[in-house]
């Protein structure tokens, strides 16, 4: 039985999975200050303009871009600007994770680079002489 949210779950997961692409939230950004042509998308990516197409019929397919022609000219602009608010925030939430996982592996870190074991080796003598006792 369809409850009356799994449609927005699925309408969620389908623009979720369109994003799922580095050049789409690329796009998703250069469109935040406004329309722009493939061309200046694909000199902005630095990929073909094909390439930029194709990324945007994607991204047209679940609503997320729209096209408007200006006479031959064609631009592309955001349906809706919020994506970009919900872009940040998901940047935010990844920022905070990887500095929570930098500050759990810095007790590894040597000043060469290199990993060290110590912790580990100390963590394993704390628990085999608890062990022991």
């Amino acid at each position: 039985m369809l409850r009356p949210s799994d449609d927005i779950y699925s309408l969620q997961a389908a623009i979720l999975k369109t994003l799922a692409s580095p050049r789409r939230l690329e796009i998703v950004h250069l469109l935040r200050e406004g329309p722009l042509e493939v061309r200046r998308l694909a000199e902005a990516l630095s990929i073909p303009q094909p390439t930029v197409s194709q990324h945007l019929a994607a991204m047209r397919s679940v609503g997320l871009v729209e096209a408007i022609r200006d006479g031959r000219e064609v631009r592309y602009q955001l349906i809706d600007a919020e994506i970009c608010d919900a872009c940040t925030l998901m940047r935010q939430v990844l920022v905070r994770r990887i500095a929570h996982l930098g500050d759990l592996a810095a007790p590894y870190a040597t000043p060469g680079g290199a990993l060290s074991e110590a912790p580990l080796a100390a963590a394993a003598a704390t628990t085999s002489s608890v062990n022991a006792d």
